[in-house]
């Protein structure tokens, strides 16, 4: 099992930084979240800056709301990105829940996942070189892998796995052990069910804070104004987050323990220091 970064909401340039220093450690990813109405960096830019100052660590989006792109843009930044990465890119996707965000681009949020099942069908085209409508020529350009950068979904409903198996490489789970074990099992079944060979790639998620009381502080008002439209979600997130060397230990086992083949660790607060602690921790 290997380990991946996911970083918190700060400054762009900062995020080159902490880019800088997980290639030099021992994560095998580092991923950037998504949001539109909500004070971070705008994802497949960020990945792009992360990608030109690394050499070895894949760069992911954690994940991509996809619906609020439009997806020939999308499928075109995301061969360019596996292209200026040298094959290291992972587009994760997901149909996000967050109203705000939908109104703030003119997406329809009740359609979502109709639209992203359309999507995911025409960025295959554009990855295949296939022309998207009738006289065009193809958009370029290809990305490294034939077929499409590696695709990860994210997600609890079963329409959202159901993805995994028809589309997509992996799973990237944030559900805490105790229900990621019922998620990762359906979707292996899922994927044997539709015929794929081999096993989906299942990515955990682990909210983390190590380091001074600050550090976790931090990471705990960042993690409530996060979730800030649900409460009791935000109450449960900072409950659960993992704050020691034991509980972080135990999170990374206890997913390790139900076939996880790699964990991300979800920082929330801006203290860099966290990438070289949690490395020490987990070596």
């Amino acid at each position: 099992m290997t380990l991946g970064l996911a970083v918190p909401f700060v400054d762009p340039a900062a995020l080159v930084a902490w880019a800088r220093r997980a290639d030099a450690g021992p994560y095998a990813r580092i991923g950037v979240p998504d949001r539109i109405v909500y004070d971070n960096p705008e994802t497949m830019v960020m990945l792009a800056a992360m990608a030109a100052v690394t050499e070895r660590i894949r760069v992911q989006s954690e994940v991509v709301l996809a619906p609020l792109r439009d997806p020939v843009l999308l499928a075109k930044q995301s061969a360019t990105l596996d292209r200026l990465s040298g094959g290291r890119f992972a587009l994760g996707l997901g149909v996000g829940a967050r109203e705000d965000d939908f109104q703030a681009v003119g997406a329809d949020h009740a359609s979502r996942g109709r639209r992203m099942d359309e999507q995911l069908a025409t960025m295959r085209r554009v990855w295949a070189g296939e022309p998207v409508a009738p006289g065009l020529g193809p958009v370029g350009p290809a990305p490294v892998r034939a077929g499409g950068p590696e695709l990860l979904f994210g997600g609890f409903a079963r329409p959202a796995l159901a993805r995994i198996a028809r589309w997509g490489t992996g799973y990237v789970c944030p559900a805490p052990p105790g229900y990621a074990g019922a998620l990762f099992e359906l979707v292996r079944r899922q994927w044997k069910d539709a015929g794929r060979p081999g096993e989906p790639l299942l990515v955990a998620q682990v909210n983390v804070a190590l380091g001074p009381e600050p550090t976790v502080a931090e990471a705990r008002a960042a993690l409530l104004r996060y979730y800030g439209f649900a409460p009791e979600l935000a109450a449960q997130s900072v409950q659960a987050m993992a704050t020691t060397a034991a509980g972080i230990r135990e999170a990374v086992a206890a997913h390790r323990d139900l076939g996880a083949h790699e964990v991300m660790l979800s920082c929330w607060s801006d203290d860099i220091e966290q990438i070289d602690r949690l490395a020490d921790l987990l070596a």
